[in-house]
């Protein structure tokens, strides 16, 4: 069973210095039939103008996820860390037993775009964590590149939950072929592109639920970049 979620269904508000759109139910958007998928939680697409961000605020019992598509962002937290991220950084951080932090558009200039994920961990209360990692456009050209994962394995973010992270860079014409394991479950984030998905076509932006199903035939119409969440 596949479900398409289109990006023009998603929750949306525009704050002026935030632009964010909401695949799940998050903030003042509250829809009952999108409260996640698995234990992926959140799935927000957030454009921030120069200079503007989140100011410190706190969290707790969830993986945060982030990635940066545009600009850069500015990241502190309680932990100690301070980073600014580029294109092609994933951040994971382990909000735990609880984490203060903040993330801003670094640049006085120019537009910073982003998702941020949240993930239900496997249990509370575990120590707060954070990690980063860049992934080249070699390592994601036409092929899954795993970007976090319940052991860290290959180099990837360690997740604390039973989900695997991909993310590729198909070129026009190029086609995956990604089998599911039974009992598992996948969603599929369209970052940018037109992608064929067995028999399903899905946009910048959109999402895509997968249950039951053994293989997913991934073909891209143009050039696209998607991220691959394989969940139990």
């Amino acid at each position: 069973m596949i479900k398409i979620r289109k990006a023009e269904d998603r929750g949306h508000a525009d704050h002026g210095w935030l632009n964010t759109y909401h695949t799940f139910s998050f903030g003042s958007y509250q829809d009952p039939e999108q409260m996640g998928f698995r234990s992926l939680r959140v799935m927000n697409e957030d454009q921030v103008q120069s200079g503007q961000g989140f100011g410190t605020h706190g969290h707790r019992d969830m993986e945060i996820v982030s990635y940066v598509l545009e600009g850069a962002l500015e990241h502190n937290d309680s932990m100690g860390n301070g980073s600014i991220l580029t294109p092609g950084t994933f951040q994971r951080m382990t909000a735990g037993s609880g984490v203060q932090h903040s993330e801003f558009n670094h640049s006085k200039t120019d537009l910073m775009h982003f998702y941020q994920i949240w993930i239900l961990p496997e249990k509370e209360g575990l120590a707060p964590g954070y990690e980063e990692r860049v992934f080249t456009m070699d390592q994601k050209r036409n092929q899954l590149c795993l970007v976090a994962s319940r052991q860290g394995e290959n180099n990837s973010l360690l997740i604390h939950q039973d989900i695997s992270i991909y993310l590729s860079s198909l070129e026009e014409g190029k086609v995956l072929n990604y089998l599911i394991e039974p009992g598992r479950h996948v969603w599929m984030q369209i970052l940018s592109g037109n992608i064929r998905v067995n028999n399903h076509t899905i946009e910048t932006s959109d999402g895509l639920a997968v249950s039951d199903e053994s293989e997913l035939k991934i073909s891209a119409e143009q050039s696209s970049e998607f991220m691959l969440f394989d969940l139990a």
